[in-house]
């Protein structure tokens, strides 16, 4: 696990609340789901009862189906019993574990959906643990329920549309790499690489551009959408992306050392070298 300061920011549960009277006052509508459609469902873990009930509220009264768990093992128990959701908004810091523990424990379980983990501790450094846990995003609880709902909307809406209509669902071969789209797993010359689903995500999308240079901008977009500022700075994503490089570099060295498919091109981005077999 790794070594990180422990979220002691106290949030108020109730940071939002005149916001919402106001709101409320106002006769403002909200969005019930993404465009109208399917309410989103929320699988929302935190251990602070008073916070837990707070935001899962206010989420309820934006739209959203929140089913509350206080702990990680409530979680796997409900997604173990066949379960499911659309996003699953992971606290950072649990009484009993961290949401590093929990999220590798729901991949290992098959449970592939779109993590946000929610923290007081919002800084680059967590953030880029948080991707590299495979996360698809990292908000601060400081910034209210509505700016979580934003975020958890456009996740959703993005999965959704790749799961029904961008996702494919045979193998992609590029030449020693083969990559299967349903469990998000990579093999190189047969052995499995271990990325996680965000590491998969890149090489997919590198893969399926391949011999063209994406830019840092295009391949942070994969992960997130597109426009969302992550980092300090207008191009602060770009530490991201190259921590995010490297660590996918290094799983597929510690398969084959001479591994070489990934090109930099210095101040744009990278590419993958190898296009995949036409047959595919």
């Amino acid at each position: 696990m790794t070594a990180l300061p422990k979220d002691n920011v106290s949030v108020s549960p109730t940071s939002n609340l005149a916001s919402k009277i106001e709101d409320k006052k106002l006769g403002e509508t909200r969005q019930e789901g993404p465009q109208g459609n399917e309410q989103i469902r929320v699988l929302l873990v935190d251990d602070d009862d008073n916070f837990r009930e707070a935001i899962g509220g206010e989420l309820t009264d934006l739209g959203f189906s929140v089913s509350n768990f206080s702990d990680g093992d409530g979680l796997l128990n409900f997604v173990g019993e066949g379960n499911t959701a659309d996003v699953i908004v992971l606290d950072w810091q649990l009484r009993e574990a961290t949401g590093l523990d929990i999220l590798p424990r729901l991949r290992r379980r098959g449970v592939n959906l779109p993590v946000i983990f929610l923290t007081g501790m919002a800084t680059t450094e967590h953030e880029r643990v948080a991707l590299e846990h495979g996360a698809l995003d990292f908000v601060d609880k400081m910034r209210g329920a509505d700016i979580l709902a934003k975020r958890i909307r456009l996740i959703a809406e993005a999965n959704r549309s790749k799961t029904v209509a961008n996702l494919p669902t045979d193998e992609l071969v590029a030449g020693d790499l083969a990559l299967k789209p349903k469990v998000s797993r990579a093999f190189w010359k047969g052995a499995d690489v271990g990325l996680t689903v965000t590491e998969f995500n890149i090489v997919h999308q590198l893969v399926t551009h391949a011999g063209e240079h994406m830019t840092y901008r295009a391949i942070y977009d994969c992960v997130h959408w597109s426009g969302f500022v992550a980092g300090s700075g207008d191009d602060g994503y770009r530490t991201n992306v190259r921590s995010s490089i490297k660590r996918i570099r290094g799983k597929f060295t510690a398969v084959d050392g001479g591994f070489s498919e990934i090109e930099n091109y210095p101040a744009f981005g990278y590419r993958w070298r190898t296009a995949p077999s036409e047959s595919q």
